[in-house]
């Protein structure tokens, strides 16, 4: 029987990670949960779901593998250590002027990826530093999104004759696209032409979660979730900004309004102007046959896979780890600086 640990720091890494301990307790096999910082929520763990408290309940626990869904992990934590991503490549830069989602930390041995356009940069980066092995497995947290998802939040579980428009945005400053277009939101929801969800990335500044808030209707519903998916099945298309989340919609085959993104693409419909929003998103919704075709061709890269098994084949790629059938060429860097301050956070000096 295997044992695995996940490690997060963040609420939203418990829908990321569900669908994984679904198929490990599937198996037979044994799923903890360590969280750590102050912006993971240990509420929202189930009465089901095991918690291991501190590091020493983690040795004891000696995880086969840990699964992160963020940066970094301790070093001294026992197990294989694999990346399994909190989202898509969503093309932000860093304070390096590089792409944050191919950030090599030195932390895994183990990169699981979700589909061709990232997977490629991945493996060249294996080959260049060489103590980590990737395998392109498709994205756990999608595997619902294959099935039959439906929102604990009963109120949100309803079919409606109109359609349905979702709003994400993220919650950086020279990004998000929620301030900018507040008005016009204000507007077109009163009019009762469209059903408006809304749900916005928790570090949100609450100012403007308050002002979406005060918008609540019958037409429109202010969501507060750690799980986005059941929002993302419901709707018809996606009002962003520039965030994963934008991927996450797309893999549907339905198409996605972006105000000012970073890097626009074919797949999207972008604007610049707040007062082009209704046009922009009335346009997404005919679903034309030129921006559906740019969006099928893109998530055959992006992520292909339709058979909600990725998580098996997470455990599968871990598996094939612990064998010895991957092996590597070096040794993972040891990286004092980065687990230093990891034991500094944690709390923990023993060594062995």
């Amino acid at each position: 029987m295997r044992k695995y640990l996940f490690f997060i720091s963040q609420n939203y890494s418990y829908a990321i990670l569900r669908p994984l301990q679904q198929e490990i307790l599937r198996r037979g096999d044994t799923a903890a949960w360590f969280l750590w910082g102050n912006e993971v929520n240990a509420s929202y763990l189930k009465e089901d779901e095991l918690q291991l408290h501190t590091v020493d309940e983690v040795k004891a626990f000696q995880p086969d593998a840990v699964f992160v869904p963020g940066n970094t992990v301790p070093r001294f934590f026992p197990g294989v250590k694999v990346a399994v991503f909190h989202g898509f490549n969503a093309g932000k830069i860093n304070r390096r002027g590089q792409n944050d989602h191919f950030n090599i930390r030195q932390c895994f041995d183990l990169y699981c990826t979700q589909g061709p356009n990232t997977t490629e940069t991945f493996e060249k980066l294996a080959k260049q530093h060489g103590y980590f092995n990737v395998v392109e497995t498709g994205w756990p947290t999608l595997d619902p999104l294959f099935k039959s998802v439906e929102s604990e939040n009963q109120s949100l579980n309803i079919k409606s004759d109109k359609k349905t428009v979702l709003m994400c945005s993220t919650f950086s400053r020279n990004l998000t696209c929620a301030p900018h277009l507040f008005e016009q939101v204000k507007n077109l929801s009163a009019t009762g032409r469209w059903r408006w969800l809304v749900q916005f990335h928790p570090k949100m500044p609450k100012q403007i979660v308050d002002q979406y808030k005060s918008l609540e209707s019958e037409h429109l519903t202010f969501v507060e979730t750690d799980n986005v998916l059941p929002l993302l099945t419901q709707a018809d298309v996606m009002l962003c900004d520039t965030s994963s989340v934008i991927q996450m919609f797309l893999v549907q085959n339905k198409p996605v309004v972006t105000f000012n993104n970073i890097e626009p693409q074919p797949y999207m419909v972008n604007f610049t102007e707040p007062e082009l929003l209704e046009e922009k998103l009335a346009f997404a919704l005919q679903y034309p046959i030129s921006l559906q075709t740019s969006v099928s061709d893109y998530i055959e890269q992006l992520h292909p896979y339709r058979d909600g098994q990725s998580s098996a084949r997470v455990l599968e790629a871990v598996e094939q780890v612990l064998q010895g059938k991957l092996t590597t060429e070096k040794n993972k860097p040891l990286n004092l600086l980065r687990n230093f301050k990891l034991r500094k956070k944690l709390k923990y000096w023993k060594f062995s």
